[in-house]
């Protein structure tokens, strides 16, 4: 079990219910950190750990689907939901929303951890996913004006020669400019550094004049 920097937020506004799970995740070894509302959650602050949300679905105010979606919009937080029997329409909304998993109240520990395990074996690959694309805007960003216009033309399978034409600078610049954007981008291949473009999402910037 990976519990070390690993979160995991508990959203319910019955005390009662806050209280147990705390104590039922507390006992299998998990950091907690519970909130009386959705918005009491959504206004504070998160954290940058690998992470899960154990949320209730039927609250006053903002009820747990609102809040999902605006999880949704704001991060990459797995969801597990919970709610009283028979709320099947609710159930699925959920999971349809990316949910984990539903747990019907009263939760079972078992069930809980093993939802639990699954959200943060998830929350996991999110994490590491952001911190490799962070490390890949960060090479980027290391790169000059020119190699930043060069490398989309290169990744997008143009020749040397074709890029050259389009930016209106010698064959030898592009492949000085390439030669730079490899090192810099610590791409062990040309086939690495095309994968690396393609999580940056890197647009192709109007051909320019200008020389470098």
């Amino acid at each position: 079990m990976e519990s070390a920097n690993e979160l995991i937020y508990v959203v319910d506004d019955d005390r009662r219910v806050r209280t147990a799970l705390s104590a039922l995740l507390r006992a299998n070894g998990r950091d907690v950190q519970t909130f009386g509302s959705g918005g009491e959650f959504l206004d504070g602050t998160r954290w940058n750990v690998v992470a899960c949300l154990i949320l209730d679905l039927r609250m006053p105010g903002m009820n747990g689907l609102e809040v999902q979606k605006l999880v949704n919009m704001d991060s990459r937080i797995p969801v597990i939901v919970m709610s009283g029997r028979g709320d099947v329409q609710s159930a699925v909304l959920a999971m349809t929303g990316g949910a984990v998993d539903f747990l019907t109240k009263p939760i079972h520990e078992d069930a809980l951890m093993r939802a639990v395990d699954a959200a943060l074996a998830r929350a996991r690959v999110f994490h590491k996913e952001a911190k490799d694309v962070a490390t890949l805007r960060a090479l980027y960003r290391s790169l000059t004006p020119r190699e930043q216009e060069v490398l989309p033309f290169l990744a997008s399978g143009l020749m040397n020669r074709q890029t050259a034409e389009i930016l209106c600078i010698t064959e030898y610049t592009v492949q000085v400019h390439r030669g730079h954007i490899m090192r810099k981008k610590r791409a062990d291949s040309f086939a690495t550094l095309v994968r690396q473009v393609g999580k940056l999402e890197i647009e192709i910037s109007p051909a320019t004049t200008s020389d470098a």
